[in-house]
Formats: structure tokens, sequence, C-alpha cells
């Protein structure tokens, strides 16, 4: 499985931000179809973190987000800094 096939691309906003500096979550807009565990592998396995918990909402605009928070031995940050977020 290609982990870039169900993760499309960062969402990047204040919010998002914040969420990585705070509560050790990252933002992804994600395939409408895609479920909440496929969605955990593809972030485990693009970015070598273990993740807690998957959260996902479809927005007015039609596409899917993902709120993907990591588990504490692995920094949100880090990863954002690997994209070019932060």
């Amino acid at each position: 499985m290609n982990p870039w096939a169900i993760i499309l691309h960062p969402h990047i906003s204040e919010k998002s931000t914040r969420l990585i500096e705070k509560e050790n979550t990252l933002v992804f807009v994600v395939r409408k179809d895609a479920t909440k565990p496929e969605i955990k592998r593809a972030v485990e396995k693009a970015f070598g973190v273990k993740v807690a918990k998957v959260r996902t909402l479809i927005t007015s605009k039609g596409y899917k987000k993902a709120y993907v928070r990591l588990k504490s031995e692995f920094s949100a940050a880090e990863v954002a800094m690997r994209l070019g977020i932060l």
C-alpha cells in the first residue's frame, strides 16, 4: 500500500500549527473514502511514527481532513519540519 494514495497533502493553517505545538497532532487532507485504520497505517508507514488517535471530518467544501495525534514518544513538530510546514 502506498501511503500517499491515502494522504493527499498536509493541511496548513493557524489552527493546525497550534495543534502541532500544543497537542502533538498533525492535520492532513485525505481521500474521502479513506477509513480511520487506513489513515493510521498510512501515517505510520509514511513518517515512521506511532499514531495514538485519528479523528476525521468532511468540510463544507467537500474534502476530508484527518486529525492525527501521535503517541507521546514521537514529535509532531519534527514530522512537520520534515514536511516543510514549520
